[in-house]
């Protein structure tokens, strides 16, 4: 018996009848998870002979009438399919950079019965920093939904275990880029911040803003990108917007 054939049964034995007849004019659970089967089919990325990443993070755009039918499900099925897609994961020889994640959203574009799928590869973070030098910190780095604070002398991000910020992104190197933190005093007397990002001699540099640089500044709002992945600077007000914490 197939993957999917083993999907639909699951989804039967624990819904029962309703969620078919929910379905029976929209779209099918199945075709979801064969279709999150060719994204990860599509956009393997070869990390070694017997290792490729696929992406982990899913966006399963539905049509309005098919979201509606979905809503009284949509928990119970993000659990099978993520359970599918990780058999097929299993089954393929993939990897995953974080934790598999499966949302569902609207699109106002599409009819009833259609479809698309959105995914990327985000990467799991991790940091030695707490819950209340997060809420403390005057800037923060955000990373995938994760907050670091950004405090004197700075922190450094790589994927190593000698890094104060943990990417699992093999675009990364083990030590990737420093964030240097200095508190300045102003003309008018105030104390304030200065931070600064710098090459740590990776492999594939770093961008700020869309440059590729060594070394630059860095104000609220600027966005660097290391590997595949994407990190804000957050100052001031701005720094607690409800994002997670770091995990500790």
């Amino acid at each position: 018996m197939g993957g999917l054939q083993r999907f639909e049964q699951r989804l039967e034995s624990m819904i029962s009848g309703a969620f078919a007849r929910a379905f029976r004019s929209a779209v099918q659970p199945v075709e979801i998870a064969a279709a999150l089967q060719r994204e990860c089919d599509n956009n393997a990325q070869i990390l070694s002979r017997e290792r490729r990443m696929v992406p982990n993070d899913f966006h399963v755009e539905l049509s309005t009438s098919d979201l509606e039918r979905l809503a009284p499900y949509d928990t119970a099925l993000a659990d099978e399919l993520t359970h599918q897609v990780q058999d097929h994961a299993d089954a393929q020889g993939y990897v995953f950079p974080g934790p598999i994640a499966i949302e569902f959203e609207p699109a106002e574009d599409l009819v009833t019965g259609r479809f698309r799928i959105r995914s990327r590869a985000q990467a799991r973070v991790q940091s030695n920093a707490t819950h209340t030098q997060v809420r403390r910190a005057r800037a923060v780095l955000e990373i995938n939904n994760t907050k670091h604070p950004l405090t004197p002398p700075g922190l450094v991000v790589g994927r190593g275990t000698e890094a104060d910020v943990r990417i699992n992104d093999p675009g990364v190197s083990r030590r990737h880029v420093e964030f240097e933190v200095h508190s300045v005093t102003t003309a008018s007397g105030a104390r304030d911040l200065r931070i600064e990002a710098k090459d740590l001699g990776s492999t594939n540099g770093i961008l700020i803003d869309g440059h590729k640089v060594t070394r630059a500044g860095v104000r609220d709002g600027s966005v660097v990108r290391v590997g595949n992945t994407t990190m804000t600077v957050r100052m001031g007000e701005d720094v607690d917007d409800g994002l997670g914490d770091a995990d500790v």
